[in-house]
C-alpha cells in the first residue's frame, strides 16, 4: 500500500518540479490548457490529485501505531518516536531548501510529533478527532474566500498574484531562476518552503496531514489497512468510496472550469477535491487491499511492497531525478 501511495504521489509531484509555482494551484496560470495539456490535468486531477497523499498520510498515522507497540516499553516509544520526528524534520528542512520546495518530510514531522499522544485512543474517537481536524483547513479556506472581499486592494492582488494568477514578470523571474544553476534556484526555492513551513502548514497543512494520519490510526486499529477483513468489504468500500469521491470531485471540476478558475476556485472550488480525495483514496485502500486478498494477484502487489520498504530513499530520489531532469543544473526543462 505504501509504495503504491508513493508511485501515485509522483503523478502530481512531476507537474510542481516541471512548472512555474502558481500551475500547482492554477491550471490556466501557465501554459494553455487544450488538448493533451487538458487531459493530463483533468486525469491526474480525478485520480491522483491529493488521493495518494491521502492514502501515504494515513499509513504515516498507521505506522505510528505500529511502532509504538513494537517497543518494549512506552518510554521507549515515545523516545525513539520523537527522535524519529527530529530526524525526519531535519531532513525535510535540507530537502526542501536544498533540492526541492514541495517537502512533505518537516510537515510529517510536526505531525507526527502532536499526534503520537492521541495513539491510544479508541478508533472511534480517532475517527471523530480526525474528521474534525480536517474540518479546520477547509473552515479556514471558506473563511478566507467569504472575507476576500474585504481585504485591502494591495493584499488582495498580491495573495492573488503570488498564489493564483501571477503576472507574465513573476513567471519569467520562476523560469529564470529554476532553468539557472543552482545557486541561482536557491533563493526562490527556500522562499517558497519557508511559505510551506509556515503559512501552509499553519492554514492547511498540518490540518489535513494531522487529521488523516489519526483516522489512519483508527482504520489500522479497524484491521483495514492489514488486509484482515472480508473481500465483500473491501470490495463494497472500493465501490461505494470511489463513486462518492469521483462524483464529488468530477462535479467541483466542472464548477471550476464553470466559473473561469477565478479565485473563487481556491478557496470554494477546492473544497470538492478536498473531501472528494478522502473518500476516493479510501476507494483506492479497498481495491489494493482486496489485491492483497486475491491470491491470483498477490504477485503483482510485490513491486510495490518493494517500493513501499525503502519509501524514504524512493522519495527522494523522485526529487534527485526529476531535479535532473527539469531543473537547470540538469537537462533544464522546467517550464
Amino acid at each position: 500500500m505504501r509504495g503504491f501511495a508513493l508511485l501515485g504521489i509522483l503523478a502530481i509531484n512531476i507537474q510542481y518540479f516541471a512548472m512555474p509555482d502558481a500551475a500547482y494551484f492554477n491550471p490556466t496560470a501557465y501554459g494553455d490548457l487544450q488538448g493533451a495539456n487538458l487531459q493530463v490535468f483533468l486525469w491526474s486531477r480525478l485520480l491522483a490529485d491529493q488521493k495518494f497523499m491521502t492514502i501515504f498520510s494515513m499509513l504515516f498515522g498507521a505506522g505510528i501505531v505500529l511502532m509504538a507497540a513494537r517497543a518494549a516499553e512506552p518510554g521507549d516509544a515515545r523516545r525513539r518516536h520523537y527522535r524519529r520526528m527530529a530526524w525526519l524534520g531535519l531532513i525535510g528542512l535540507l530537502h526542501a531548501h536544498l533540492l526541492w520546495a514541495g517537502d512533505i518530510l518537516f510537515l510529517y514531522a510536526v505531525c507526527g510529533m502532536l499526534v503520537f499522544p492521541l495513539r491510544g485512543l479508541s478508533p472511534r474517537l480517532l475517527l471523530a478527532i480526525g474528521a474534525a481536524t480536517i474540518s479546520v483547513a477547509s473552515a479556514i479556506s471558506l473563511a478566507g474566500g467569504a472575507s476576500l472581499p474585504y481585504w485591502p486592494d494591495a493584499a488582495r492582488s498580491d495573495f492573488i498574484a503570488t498564489l493564483w494568477q501571477p503576472p507574465p514578470a513573476m513567471i519569467e523571474a520562476d523560469l529564470a531562476a529554476y532553468r539557472g544553476g543552482w545557486l541561482e534556484q536557491l533563493p526562490a526555492r527556500s522562499a517558497t518552503a519557508f511559505t510551506f513551513e509556515t503559512f501552509i502548514l499553519l492554514t492547511w497543512g498540518m490540518w489535513r496531514a494531522g487529521g488523516l494520519m489519526l483516522i489512519g490510526m483508527a482504520l489500522f486499529k479497524l484491521d483495514v489497512f492489514r488486509a484482515q477483513r472480508s473481500r465483500r468489504f473491501y470490495g463494497a468500500l472500493a465501490v461505494a468510496a470511489l463513486v462518492l469521491g469521483f462524483s464529488i470531485d468530477g462535479y467541483g471540476v466542472v464548477l471550476d472550469f464553470r466559473y473561469g478558475w477565478d479565485i473563487w476556485s481556491f478557496f470554494q472550488g477546492e473544497q470538492f477535491n478536498y473531501w472528494g480525495s478522502i473518500a476516493v483514496s479510501l476507494g483506492y485502500v479497498g481495491l489494493v487491499m482486496l489485491a492483497c486478498r486475491t491470491p491470483a494477484l498477490r504477485g503483482a502487489t510485490r513491486p510495490f511492497a518493494a517500493v513501499g520498504q525503502t519509501a524514504l530513499t524512493n522519495y527522494l530520489l523522485q526529487t534527485v531525478i526529476c531535479t535532473t531532469i527539469f531543473y537547470g543544473h540538469g537537462l533544464g526543462w522546467y517550464g
